[in-house]
């Protein structure tokens, strides 16, 4: 009996009230089509009901590949657990995710998980083991003691508890069987061997069919092709046939949105690719500063946002080759592609001309390991006791993905993020910035929304941090912040300690200027000795400051 069967057929046993889950990385390795067909399901029959939907990470980019988004239907969605969310306005119809909408409407239980969690708490379903303990998350928005990551108020259930294992607190994320899992590969032969050659990422795809399989459920494969038993070897295959159920044949899937298929994205060499263009202005100058802070032969890490600027002016500054990448700077992300280019927006997660790949439940054994000593972070909010928030902000609830893994188990950390928001209009003449109209938000903030990391506890434990903006770079200490550089054309009244909730702890005396060739928008400029990392060392140094 064949295992090729349509995407109606194989969404057509899904029973109320299962656990269904699936995984894609934004816009990367989604199973489009066939969750397409169960949201389609629901609206033509009114059946399944109330699923809990289990999502490792923001699967669908909710504008060209919708994902989760397609589920996202009261009644079909009972539940919704996920290690972040995709929140971008559709640029077509100005609204934001159907998702978001249930979320922020209170009219669906949403849970969010840190990423590490998310995906490790597989292999406990896996094994069928009572659940994942670990200490990433403590005193962060996961922690119960701060909300349990719950981001409805119809969320009743615990579904993270604190425990005390030889006198230190861990959260324990308990497990429950999987029923159904829906992943994407790339080829299968009939009888479901599965590889991945066309694919970018791997993400928590086999962790999801072992766990599925483990808890009896079924594993439906969306895939580009079928393939004979002996085209290819068994060194290529990455999941044995007999824990495949179903095979859904879609030939025309998207790699990503906006991107059909491109080999770039595979491996190095691969032809020229244009990089994307960062138009001159605060995002710019961010990262051109930021730049200055990576080290050689120093595994860097990239979390999404302003942080993945990065690597793309390192290379247009001609310290990477965007065709092979480099040798001494080691650049990855949270998704497991290493090498390459790291890129922005809708393309994160997968680089380009990559050299290596990890799954992503290992690539999170490599970020708890502390094995990504640097890391590149954006920022939403940060307030006067020391905490950063990119987790819950404003309209918006994203979750953490994989920042509060990297955060707390990174030495050096860098968060990037402009001053204000909402409007910022910034104007630069002979290296030096003039604010025209200022953001309406200030991201320093008395007290942050959410807990996504305090970066105040980890600095206190011998983690370094720097806050980047626009205009101004501060230093955390566990005493507080210190402005350690300001912006040429920037008054320090008016343009800083007006849009502070609270007073930075000191101001350096005299106070250095930052680079005037961050400021120049002639490409490729920014770059400068690296005298800075020198400069910090000497400010951790000055007793004063503790």
């Amino acid at each position: 009996m064949t295992k090729i069967i349509s995407a109606e057929q194989a969404v057509a046993s899904i029973k109320d009230g299962q656990t269904v889950a699936s995984v894609g990385v934004i816009g990367w390795t989604v199973p489009d089509a066939t969750l397409e067909a169960l949201g389609k399901r629901f609206r033509e029959t009114g059946a399944p009901r109330n699923l809990t939907f289990y999502f490792p990470c923001g699967t669908g980019d909710a504008v060209g590949i919708r994902g989760m988004d397609h589920v996202a239907q009261e009644g079909l969605m009972k539940r919704i657990v996920s290690g972040s969310y995709i929140n971008p306005v559709n640029p077509h119809t100005g609204k934001r995710p159907d998702l978001m909408q249930l979320i922020q409407e209170n009219r669906i239980e949403a849970y969010s998980w840190p990423i590490g969690a998310s995906m490790h708490w597989l292999r406990e379903v896996a094994r069928k083991s009572p659940g994942y303990i670990t200490r990433v998350g403590i005193g962060t928005y996961a922690d119960p003691d701060n909300g349990g990551g719950k981001f409805t108020n119809r969320c009743q259930d615990d579904l993270i508890q604190k425990i005390c294992l030889n006198d230190e607190e861990f959260l324990f994320y308990p497990t429950w069987p999987i029923d159904v899992a829906i992943i994407r590969a790339s080829s299968a032969d009939e009888f479901g061997n599965l590889s991945f050659e066309d694919e970018p990422l791997v993400s928590s795809g086999l962790a999801l069919a072992l766990a599925a399989k483990a808890s009896g459920g079924r594993v439906i494969v969306q895939v580009r092709r079928i393939v004979s038993r002996g085209e290819r070897l068994a060194t290529s295959v990455r999941l044995p046939g007999m824990f495949v159920d179903a095979l859904v044949v879609e030939p025309d899937m998207m790699m990503s949105t906006d991107t059909p298929y491109d080999e770039a994205y595979l491996r190095p060499g691969a032809g020229y690719v244009h990089l994307p263009d960062i138009p001159f202005g605060p995002d710019k100058v961010i990262a051109r500063r930021a730049a200055l802070e990576v080290r050689k032969h120093e595994l860097s890490i990239f979390g999404f946002g302003a942080a993945a600027d990065v690597p793309l002016v390192m290379a247009e500054q001609g310290l990477i080759d965007p065709e092979t990448g480099s040798d001494d700077y080691w650049f990855t992300t949270e998704h497991g592609s290493y090498g390459g280019i790291v890129m922005n927006g809708w393309q994160f997660s997968a680089n380009l001309h990559p050299q290596a790949l990890l799954d992503g439940v290992t690539q999170f054994d490599v970020i708890d390991g502390g094995l990504c000593r640097f890391a590149a972070l954006a920022f939403a909010e940060y307030d006067s006791h020391g905490t950063v928030n990119v987790s819950k902000f404003g309209k918006v609830n994203p979750g953490s993905g994989g920042f509060i893994d990297i955060a707390m188990n990174a030495q050096r950390l860098v968060f990037t993020g402009s001053f204000t928001t909402g409007g910022l209009d910034i104007a630069y003449d002979g290296g030096r910035m003039t604010i025209l109209k200022e953001g309406k938000v200030s991201k320093f903030v008395n007290t942050a929304q959410s807990i996504t990391y305090s970066v105040g506890k980890g600095v206190g434990g011998g983690q370094s941090a720097l806050i980047i903006t626009e205009r101004a770079v501060f230093e955390a200490t566990p005493q507080g912040l210190v402005l350690i550089e300001i912006a040429p054309g920037v008054d320090l009244q008016r343009d800083i300690l007006a849009h502070m909730a609270f007073a930075p702890h000191r101001i350096l005396d005299p106070l250095p200027l930052m680079e005037a060739s961050l400021f120049d928008p002639r490409p490729g400029r920014g770059f400068q000795p690296p005298f800075f990392s020198k400069k910090m060392n000497a400010i951790e140094k000055d007793s004063s400051i503790a």
